[in-house]
């Protein structure tokens, strides 16, 4: 019993320090976000570019529709729909062969009616972090509309105010708890991790490449 105490209370203070990291970070983050994100599209101001954050289209081992996809390209569509966002950047995914969100997320928004020339697809944004600092250092933005899950909105704007980025941010339709539980609960580690990339490890985006230009398309 006295071995089992010991074991016990060895495990207080890494757990504490844990609980009290989360807490830090997400307060961090939370703050970055405080009047910059607009739950209706009628108070959102208007941008040029609306930054679409990417993944995947299916989930689960059933390969069913993630919600968390459509709902973010649905709420694109509307904003450009509404002349709130002119372009759309379309960051994800496309590290391995026979997988691109954001060709995935083109598609899906030609289905929508958004026509392809007020789309630029970027490949290399495998994580939020490379998808926005590519948005400021690769495309040029410094200020456009971040569209994605309700959950996911601050830490981009965080990451956004890091890369010097004037952004706002419009969240998609919020997906049922049971299907978005466990991202939910991840995006607190994530926070931390944000707050570690920024602060200590001064994380750069896994690919840069060339300056590319966003040609606006007249509506």
């Amino acid at each position: 019993m006295k071995y089992m105490l010991i074991a016990a209370g060895s495990l207080v203070v890494p757990v504490v320090l844990g609980l009290v990291a989360i807490l830090a970070a997400s307060a961090k983050v939370h703050k970055a976000a405080v009047g910059r994100v607009h739950a209706k599209s009628a108070d959102l101001p208007g941008n040029e570019v609306g930054l679409v954050l990417g993944t995947s289209k299916f989930s689960g081992p059933r390969k069913d529709r993630n919600p968390h996809f459509d709902h973010r390209v649905a709420a694109a569509a509307h904003l450009y729909r509404s002349g709130k966002v002119r372009h759309l950047l379309l960051s994800g995914d496309n590290g391995t062969r026979g997988y691109n969100e954001p060709a995935d997320m083109r598609a899906a928004l030609l289905a929508l009616g958004v026509p392809d020339n007020a789309m630029t697809l970027d490949a290399a944004g495998f994580r939020t972090l490379d998808s926005v600092a590519r948005a400021r250092r690769v495309f040029s933005q410094r200020r456009l509309t971040v569209i994605t899950d309700d959950f996911h909105v601050d830490r981009a704007l965080f990451l956004s105010a890091h890369e010097g980025i004037d952004a706002v941010a419009f969240p998609s339709q919020e997906v049922a708890m049971r299907d978005s539980a466990k991202s939910r609960v991840r995006e607190y580690l994530a926070d931390v991790r944000a707050c570690l990339d920024v602060y200590v490890l001064r994380t750069r985006p896994r690919f840069l490449g060339v300056p590319i230009e966003l040609r606006m398309a007249g509506r």
